[in-house]
């Protein structure tokens, strides 16, 4: 079972920075793709006007807002296709789903629509991986670098840290791709899980 973590040092990068690091980066993934492993269950996106809606209680306008960002996701996951790379994450699910999540799922469903590369890794499959502690949240962008994501004590994104070794690169690509195909497509798990949930209460 190889580790997810990474090993060598890295460059702390605040939000500006780190933003603009992964976004001069993120195109050019290339044929290696983008891989994605999230384990944190609750986080905070203000500005997204679904979240916003979710987290305000108004759950059937933030689906319908999600709703409306089909044209945009189409268009995005279009270029994305046309710059020769795919999308690939590893979400981390557990019992019970937390509100956050099943607002997320919602639109890791919209997204696969398009073309996104799911997988959900439940509380068995986590486990193994989380010897001694919790999991980072980690981003592959192709073979050349690697972002640990950090979040503040509200789960609002703070920046990242910047790996560029390209063996800790491999080796935790091949980690994140291990546990996606240990995981269980998103559709399937979106149906049985998610779908006849019920509205979720207001974090």
């Amino acid at each position: 079972m190889l580790s997810p973590r990474p090993e060598g040092p890295g460059l702390r990068l605040g939000l500006d920075d780190y933003t603009e690091d992964f976004g001069r980066h993120f195109w050019h993934s290339g044929s290696e793709g983008f891989w994605k492993l999230e384990r944190q269950q609750t986080f905070r996106e203000p500005g997204v006007e679904s979240w916003e809606a979710f987290h305000a209680g108004h759950w059937d306008e933030s689906l319908a807002l999600l709703e409306g960002q089909r044209g945009h996701y189409e268009e995005y996951f279009r270029r994305i296709a046309a710059s020769g790379f795919a999308l690939h994450r590893v979400r981390c699910v557990e019992d019970p789903i937390s509100p956050y999540l099943q607002w997320e799922l919602h639109l890791l469903h919209l997204k696969a629509q398009y073309g996104e590369d799911t997988r959900v890794l439940g509380d068995n499959g986590i486990l193994p991986y989380e010897t001694p502690r919790p999991l980072p949240e980690i981003v592959v962008l192709g073979s050349s670098v690697m972002y640990e994501v950090l979040y503040d004590g509200d789960g609002k994104l703070a920046g990242g840290v910047r790996f560029d070794d390209p063996d800790d690169i491999l080796r935790c690509r091949q980690a994140i791709q291990e546990m996606h195909q240990a995981g269980e497509p998103l559709g399937d798990f979106f149906s049985r899980r998610v779908a006849g949930m019920p509205p979720p209460a207001v974090p």
